[in-house]
């Protein structure tokens, strides 16, 4: 036999026997791959009315939504209320999916893995959030029940809420746009802010993100000849400060050039006690930021 037939004969005249356990892994694969694609693709939620996946994702909301949402879904220093039946994003289970998958640009919502908190969620585990929030969700709005019509005027007069907030357009820059507020937060958190306005601040959250809402700390400052402001701070880097002063003048700063420079987590806003504002009172004006929010839709 020649050198190239003897070289020839190295090679196996038939091909090779591929394992069945191949075949078994490669289809395994493209089953998880269409099972991926269908639950990202559906309309409904698959775990919809099943209390085992909705305890599975109160635990992946805890996990990955409770840091902005508060737990209980019930809002937070930064997300609104998901027990609400309305949502301004779209009330469907897709609505929320998507949502919750991609966020929303222009707003503090990520999309889904895009920050420190938790670890990004599968298909499976949105859908396990959103049948959680459905469980917890409030089928019928409460009804408010003070009086709306008095509670704006309180909120533009002897309240003096307009001095520092503003609602559709009307009102002070030097606190928060209460525009949306009654649409986002509940009435337990609107309450607490007013009677007790400088909690939150005291609790420390920081801004880990650019676009989340100021904290509204205050600050107060002496200048190098000697000039005393206290206000908010708009903007801060390691060697400026931009701040807005109780008149809403806007100051820019140098730090090194300030004679003292201190933050403090009591709010500017003042604690409306009772003696202050009284439960009625306060009730008219949470009705009016209710309504408020409600013609504005809620988020």
């Amino acid at each position: 036999m020649s050198a190239s037939a003897k070289s020839c004969s190295t090679f196996p005249s038939e091909p090779r026997q591929v394992s069945p356990l191949i075949f078994l892994g490669v289809a395994a694969l493209l089953i998880c791959a269409v099972l991926a694609v269908s639950l990202f693709a559906q309309e409904k939620n698959p775990f919809a009315s099943d209390p085992k996946a909705a305890k599975l994702g109160e635990s992946q909301f805890r996990a990955n939504c409770a840091f902005c949402h508060g737990l209980g879904a019930r809002g937070g220093g930064r997300g609104p209320d998901l027990t609400r039946a309305q949502k301004r994003h779209g009330n469907s289970d897709a609505d929320l999916f998507r949502t919750i998958n991609e966020g929303i640009p222009g707003t503090a919502m990520p999309p889904n893995g895009a920050t420190q908190q938790g670890v990004g969620m599968t298909a499976e585990e949105i859908w396990q959030v959103i049948a959680y929030i459905r469980s917890v969700e409030k089928k019928a709005p409460a009804q408010p029940p003070g009086n709306a019509a008095q509670g704006r005027g309180l909120f533009y007069g002897s309240a003096a809420c307009s001095t520092c907030h503003m609602v559709e357009g009307k009102g002070g820059r030097l606190g928060p746009d209460l525009t949306s507020t009654g649409g986002v937060r509940s009435v337990e958190y609107i309450i607490e802010s007013i009677r007790n306005p400088s909690r939150r601040l005291a609790q420390g959250i920081s801004e880990a993100m650019k676009e989340f809402s100021q904290e509204y700390e205050t600050v107060t400052v002496v200048t190098s000849d000697g000039q005393k402001i206290a206000g908010v701070v708009l903007n801060e880097d390691s060697f400026t400060l931009q701040m807005m002063d109780a008149r809403e003048q806007i100051h820019l700063l140098e730090k090194d050039k300030l004679r003292s420079f201190e933050k403090s987590r009591e709010s500017l806003m003042p604690a409306y006690d009772m003696k202050t504002l009284s439960e009625k009172d306060l009730q008219d004006i949470v009705a009016f930021l209710l309504s408020v929010g409600s013609q504005g839709g809620v988020q």
